[in-house]
């Protein structure tokens, strides 16, 4: 499979990457700055660019059988850079004929909020509060689309190694807790490669 990765200098995206390659699929990745990557693969593409620039969008799409969005906020991004970036993404995933697109979220947005403990609900309404707004509206824009989405919602995240020692699913009464980014970058490379939660918004933790 041909993967297209947004955010694969983060590290679920990185995660994701590594993995993707290692079980044999081919992947592009669109980066600000390529020496951010250190990953190097005879099957691994670098397109040079930002993601709300829609050319460079398009060139990490050309070819893609699917798309992973692991978007994140950090301090020298713009204000809703996740929810525009997902615009220009879904845009040209509906250009190029691409229908497949996983998008790792985060407990707490949507109907999730009562998913995660007091504290971090009182940070989404603090600190977190224009980063979540940001995950709602990608959210809602992304389940707006008829594409073939699943939106995936870790709890906190770590640096662990991949275990498998995680719980993931639709039930509400799943809580927040430390998931390693590897076990959700694996996770998201199962979900895209053999979908079973298409238009659900699973919780892993």
């Amino acid at each position: 499979m041909k993967i297209a990765v947004f955010g694969a200098t983060g590290g679920v995206g990185r995660a994701f990457v590594s993995q993707a390659l290692a079980a044999g699929h081919t992947v592009t990745v669109l980066v600000r700055d390529p020496a951010r990557l250190d990953i190097q693969n005879d099957n691994l593409s670098l397109v040079t660019g930002n993601v709300l620039d829609a050319a460079a969008v398009a060139q990490t799409m050309d070819g893609a059988e699917a798309v992973l969005c692991t978007l994140g906020n950090t301090a020298n991004n713009p204000d809703m850079v996740v929810s525009q970036g997902t615009v220009e993404i879904v845009t040209a995933m509906a250009t190029h004929g691409v229908r497949r697109l996983v998008v790792i979220s985060s407990l707490g947005v949507g109907d999730s909020k009562d998913q995660v403990p007091f504290a971090f609900k009182m940070l989404m309404k603090t600190v977190l509060r224009k980063a979540m707004q940001d995950k709602e509206a990608q959210e809602a824009l992304v389940k707006a689309t008829n594409l073939d989405w699943t939106i995936i919602r870790p709890g906190g995240l770590s640096n662990e190694p991949a275990g498998g020692n995680y719980k993931a699913g639709l039930d509400r009464s799943i809580s927040a807790g430390m998931v390693s980014r590897s076990d959700v970058a694996a996770f998201a490379l199962g979900e895209m490669v053999s979908p079973q939660y298409l238009h659900q918004t699973p919780a892993i933790t």
